[in-house]
Parts: C-alpha cells; sequence; structure tokens
C-alpha cells in the first residue's frame, strides 16, 4: 500500500480537494487543533511535525502539514478550517486502539503563523484554550536556508546579497496593507521576508502577550538535532501527551548547497546581535545557536 506521504501529487490534490468539499458538510463533527506549530519558516518545523505526528494520540489534517488558514486563507471561513481535521469518533476509535488511556490531540503547522501580521490574533480569537509551539532556529542561518528555499520553489530570482539589499523596499508598506485588507496575501512579506523573520524577540513577546507564557513553548532546531530526546520529551509535557518517543528522529526538508560566504555572515550576525539579547532577555537565557557556539 502506498502511504500518504509517498503518494503521487495528483493523488495527494485529489484528496485534498475531497477532504475539503466533504470537510466543510461536517466541519462540526470534526476535532478541532490542541495546538499548532507556528514557526519558524525553515526551522526544522518539518523534522519534528513528523515526530510528533507519530505520536499514537496525536491527529494531524487530512493531506496537510499545514493548512495556512489563519494567515492566508482566513476568508476561506472555519468551517473550512475545521474540516481538514479527521471526524472526532473515528479519530477518538484510532487513539483508543492505539493508546487506551489517551484522548485525540489534534495539530497543524505553519510556519508563517508566528510571522504573519495578524495570524496571532485570528488564532487566539477563534482557538482561545490552544497551545503553540516556536521552533526558533539561528536566524542566520535560517535565513540562508529560506533563500535556497524561496529559489527552488521559484519565488525568488535574485542572488541572496542582493535579496537582502531589497528586502526593505520589497516588504515597504506591506504590514499596513494586510492590516487594511485581511483578505490580502502580500507575496513579498511571504516569501521575501529573510531577514524580517528572524527577529524573534517581538514575535514571541507577541504570543506571549496574546496567550500567556503557560501556553507557549520555545524550543530551538540546535536542540532537537543534536539531542532530540529531551526537546521531545519537554514538548510532550508541555502539551500533556503520554510518554512516547518514535523509534529514530529523522532530519527533513535540508536543502544542501554552498555554504555562506564570511562577509554576510558577519553581516547578518551583526544586525542578528541586539534582537538575540532581546530574545535572551525575553527568556531568560541564551538562545540555543549562541549556547551552543561557546
Amino acid at each position: 500500500m502506498i502511504s500518504r506521504r509517498d503518494a503521487p501529487q495528483w493523488v495527494k490534490e485529489a484528496g485534498r480537494a475531497a477532504t475539503r468539499a466533504g470537510g466543510r458538510l461536517t466541519s462540526g463533527t470534526r476535532v478541532l487543533p490542541g495546538f499548532l506549530m507556528v514557526g519558524t519558516q525553515r526551522g526544522g518545523t518539518t523534522s519534528l511535525f513528523r515526530a510528533l505526528a507519530a505520536h499514537p494520540a496525536v491527529v494531524q489534517p487530512n493531506f496537510h502539514k499545514g493548512v495556512h488558514y489563519f494567515d492566508v486563507n482566513y476568508s476561506r471561513g472555519f468551517g473550512w478550517y475545521r474540516g481538514h481535521f479527521p471526524v472526532r469518533t473515528r479519530a477518538e476509535r484510532r487513539v483508543a486502539a492505539a493508546m487506551p488511556d489517551a484522548r485525540p490531540l489534534a495539530f497543524e503547522s505553519a510556519g508563517y503563523y508566528m510571522h504573519h501580521p495578524l495570524a496571532p490574533e485570528r488564532i487566539a480569537r477563534d482557538l482561545p484554550d490552544v497551545k503553540l509551539i516556536a521552533l526558533l532556529r539561528d536566524p542566520v542561518i535560517r535565513a540562508y536556508s529560506a533563500h535556497k528555499h524561496e529559489l527552488a520553489r521559484g519565488f525568488e530570482t535574485e542572488p541572496f546579497e542582493r535579496a537582502l539589499d531589497l528586502e526593505a523596499e520589497r516588504l515597504a508598506g506591506e504590514v499596513e496593507k494586510i492590516k487594511a485588507d485581511p483578505a490580502y496575501v502580500s507575496h513579498g512579506h511571504r516569501h521575501h521576508s529573510y531577514v524580517d523573520r528572524g527577529q524573534y524577540a517581538e514575535q514571541i513577546g507577541r504570543l506571549f502577550e496574546l496567550f500567556g507564557r503557560d501556553r507557549v513553548h520555545v524550543a530551538y532546531a540546535e536542540d532537537f538535532f543534536a539531542e532530540p530526546e529531551p526537546c521531545y520529551d519537554a514538548i510532550l509535557e508541555f502539551l500533556g501527551l503520554p510518554p512516547w518517543r518514535p523509534e529514530s528522529f529523522e532530519r527533513h526538508n535540508a536543502r544542501p548547497g554552498s555554504p555562506l560566504p564570511d562577509q554576510l555572515h558577519r553581516r547578518l550576525a551583526g544586525h542578528y546581535a541586539p534582537w538575540d539579547d532581546k530574545l535572551a532577555a525575553l527568556l531568560g537565557d541564551e538562545p540555543a545557536w549562541r549556547r551552543r557556539a561557546r
């Protein structure tokens, strides 16, 4: 049998279309997420998503990693969103068969949620009890990885240094447009925010204000890839899930390429130094990329 992950693209698209159509009609019978992975893009979220989705009590969307409802699909309505998740009775039966004392906990992951100007407020309003996981990565390396990602997807044509030079111009006024028109989807803000996305302190601070510190768990890609077990265990404890581990922790979606030139690394590291200071003050500890560099 072909797994959902290995199915041809046309099969996946057909399945998604059927899910969306049927989901709208049965949205009231479906589970809602108990937690969301909200970022960051190119921060190891796919690897963590798959490790969490493997937990016997965890339920993921049908045919999706992330629905992208709270950022770019909000105009479709809450019924459309809920329709992406499994029917509650089926989820309960599946979880009970694997872990009798557990109840299903649904989730999704969208790396743009944390950075989008309106998404956190929408999440707080529509999912008032949800918990959030923010997986952060060295913002210098994240920016370079994001550029390679956008190049590969055809959303970027400029070399990295030129893209950095263009970022302020590309993003000028985009946040204001998004806030003025909630249906507006900004190509530049979504695909060309290489530096801006890595200014984590303001994003995490906003999540703390909206959800409270006890409902936001900040983890680091550097810790997860170096020592996944304690990182994973801490997330399960945060979510109130029974202890469990997958057979192995795999790394997904890594993009090979040339190393970041030293002069660009210095440029970005200098830019992020005060932001990393703010993040350390906010969290009461050094970010993992600083801690592990000692």
